[in-house]
């Protein structure tokens, strides 16, 4: 592994080396049901480090683990769909397309 920093480009391609056959035979609605158990397991993470809680170290590392197992699932979805991440984020850095903010 490089210690260059990870680009989501990079990290899109290193997915879809490591696992596209298998996603692939997954397809669209079994991958869109592991990502939503993902975050399922991200919601309770969350819980556990609520504001006012003290999480124990595991559930702080816990935390982290569920982010990256969401974005993991998120981008394998990406690939099997074909859609560049990369290109899709344009949406928030090209400046002539951000406007206002959500409240």
């Amino acid at each position: 592994m490089s210690d260059a920093p990870l680009t989501i480009r990079g990290f899109q391609e290193l997915i879809r080396e490591r696992y596209s056959a298998t996603d692939a035979a997954r397809g669209t609605p079994g991958t869109f049901m592991w990502l939503m158990e993902e975050v399922g397991e991200l919601a309770t993470a969350l819980q556990d480090n609520a504001p006012g809680k003290t999480p124990t170290p595991a559930q702080r590392a816990n935390l982290d683990e569920e982010f990256a197992d969401v974005l993991a699932w998120l981008t394998t979805l990406a690939n099997i769909n074909d859609v560049d991440l990369t290109e899709a984020l344009t949406k928030y850095t090209d400046r002539s397309r951000v406007s206002g903010v959500k409240d």
